[in-house]
C-alpha cells in the first residue's frame, strides 16, 4: 500500500477514473449489443437509429480517453457495414 501523501491521491484519482472508465465502457458494450440485436432482426429503421446512438457513445469515449480512436473507427465502420448490407437486402 501507499505511504507518500502524493501517492495515496494518486492511488485515489486511479481508482475514481478506473469507475468511470468501466461505466464509459460497459455503456458503449450495451449500446452495440442493442444495435446487434437490431441488425439480427432485420429492422433497418431501429438499426438506423441505433448506429446513431452508438456511434455517439463511442465517439465520447474516445473523448475522454477511455479507448483507442482507431479502435472506435473499426468498430463505427463494421457496424456501418452491417448495417449497409441489410439496407441492401431490403
Amino acid at each position: 500500500m501507499a505511504i507518500h501523501k502524493s501517492a495515496l491521491k494518486r492511488a485515489r484519482q486511479n481508482e475514481i477514473r478506473r469507475l468511470r472508465n468501466k461505466n464509459y465502457r460497459t455503456r458503449s458494450k450495451n449500446v452495440i449489443k442493442e444495435l446487434r440485436t437490431a441488425i439480427a432482426d432485420n429492422s433497418a429503421n431501429q438499426a438506423e437509429e441505433g448506429l446513431k446512438k452508438a456511434v455517439s457513445v463511442i465517439q465520447r469515449s474516445v473523448s475522454r480517453g477511455v479507448i483507442h480512436k482507431n479502435n472506435a473507427a473499426r468498430k463505427i465502420s463494421r457496424l456501418t457495414r452491417q448495417i449497409n448490407q441489410i439496407r441492401a437486402s431490403a
